[in-house]
């Protein structure tokens, strides 16, 4: 097959945008355009995009730029959250051919029928309660992990929230469609998964087109349980609301789910978490935090926390950074609150100024490298699996244990994409644990 052209992308925000980038690609590539890294070549540059915060658009607005600095003559087209809700301001931007929204990004080949630039930018975006069906996608940019979304949209009203506006409704992959997929990824010779979506604990919602639950997650982590050639299983955002102690204990039990949580908290005042219409409180996410810890002692937990979100005096951001030093986890994410448009937040009384809100974010990520540091700490002289990827750094090949430590090994080839028992001795420069290969060696 003649190439129609060579294609690079460039993706912003979460796994799961990565998983439909490269769904995206494959699709281009079915259809005869040759997927590149080299942007300076290719004749059309894809630009996924995310609208999480407001650092991400104007990140959208500088990689706009940069490719057109870079190759001038690359047809651009720019889809993603982003593109869904700001469709005709992007389409304004200097450059920019194409902009594609949420039901319209899947038809990329369609759109490229014609490269020719018109001048001024197509823009192509739906009404967002015209997403209603799922698109099945996953990533495999790499041999060793793969990005399997299972679920898309949000029901959830969060006050603060742009998500359920660019991507509409929960809607959930089949049980059968994310096994099939989950097969073919494990026969590319990927040892790990990890399940993406915008609110998987939500998953079996709009499976069939039906707006109830046909599914649970946990029938799906069961599925996925069984499938053949697969090492590892992870779990990726989960609302705590929705990790339900069935699924805790069958992940604790399980020979491939692996013992890592990342559950939003978003802050650790109730009144706060009132405020921004979350569906639990600090005395659940407590629950959860201790259930894990009693059947699973060694998992790692992951926090996402928002700070200076409107009405958050210091006394509250004391109590979240209090509540946070108190829970027995492994390390947070910290996003420093952005006015969204559109969004109950911003009608709030009692803004934050920016200097204060950007104090409180570096003091919270100053208390996840200690909880992180403390986390490693308990493990050092400690043997574990890890899984060994593809990055070379300093003559080292860096991979991750089951609970999510960060290792390096001395750089072998026939290390790369397996699973070694690693005894875990020491801190680098950079947080890594430096690991050496256990005598009792696993190696799958």
């Amino acid at each position: 097959m003649t190439s129609k052209g060579k294609v690079a992308f460039h993706t912003l925000g979460c796994k799961l945008n990565f998983s439909e980038t490269s769904a995206i690609a494959r699709n281009l590539q079915q259809e005869g355009y040759t997927r590149t890294d080299d942007e300076t070549s290719a004749d059309v540059f894809v630009l996924n995009t995310c609208s999480v915060t407001e650092n991400a658009d104007k990140e959208c607005r500088q990689i706009i730029r940069q490719i057109n600095r870079k190759n001038p003559e690359a047809f651009v087209v720019v889809t993603g959250c982003y593109a869904q809700l700001k469709a005709e301001e992007i389409g304004k931007i200097d450059g920019v051919d194409l902009v594609l929204g949420a039901k319209e990004k899947f038809r990329l080949p369609f759109f490229l029928n014609n490269l020719s630039r018109k001048g001024v930018a197509e823009v192509h975006s739906c009404e967002i309660g015209e997403t209603d069906f799922f698109v099945s996608a996953y990533s495999v940019s790499d041999r060793t992990r793969a990005f399997l979304k299972v679920q898309d949209g949000c029901d959830y009203t969060c006050s603060y929230c742009t998500i359920p506006l660019a991507r509409g409704i929960s809607r959930s992959d089949t049980i059968q469609n994310v096994v099939s997929n989950a097969t073919e990824i494990a026969a590319k010779g990927i040892r790990e998964i990890v399940l993406t979506g915008v609110n998987i604990g939500d998953y079996g919602k709009g499976e069939y087109g039906n707006k109830k639950h046909e599914h649970t997650f946990l029938e799906l982590i069961h599925a996925l349980d069984k499938v053949d050639g697969l090492s590892r299983l992870r779990i990726s955002s989960i609302e705590p609301n929705l990790l339900k102690d069935e699924i805790i204990r069958f992940v604790s039990s399980s020979d491939k789910f692996v013992p890592h949580f990342h559950i939003p908290l978003q802050s650790g005042s109730d009144k706060i978490l009132k405020l921004m219409r979350r569906r639990y409180l600090t005395g659940l996410y407590q629950e959860r935090i201790a259930t894990i810890r009693q059947l699973m002692p060694d998992a790692c937990i992951g926090v996402d926390v928002i700070t200076g979100f409107p009405g958050e005096t210091d006394a509250d951001f004391q109590e979240t950074y209090d509540f946070l030093n108190s829970l027995d986890i492994s390390y947070l994410h910290v996003f420093t609150y952005s006015e969204r448009p559109n969004t109950d937040a911003i009608e709030l009384a009692g803004t934050v100024s920016i200097p204060e809100r950007q104090l409180r974010t570096k003091r919270l990520r100053v208390l996840s490298s200690k909880k992180k540091h403390v986390f490693y700490d308990r493990f050092l002289g400690q043997v574990r699996p890890a899984l060994m990827e593809t990055e070379v750094k300093n003559g080292m090949l860096q991979g991750y244990t089951d609970n999510y430590i960060r290792v390096t090994l001395p750089y072998s080839e026939d290390l790369v994409n397996r699973i070694v028992n690693v005894q875990l001795n020491s801190f680098d420069e950079e947080g890594c644990i430096v690991s050496t290969r256990a005598e009792n060696m696993a190696k799958i």
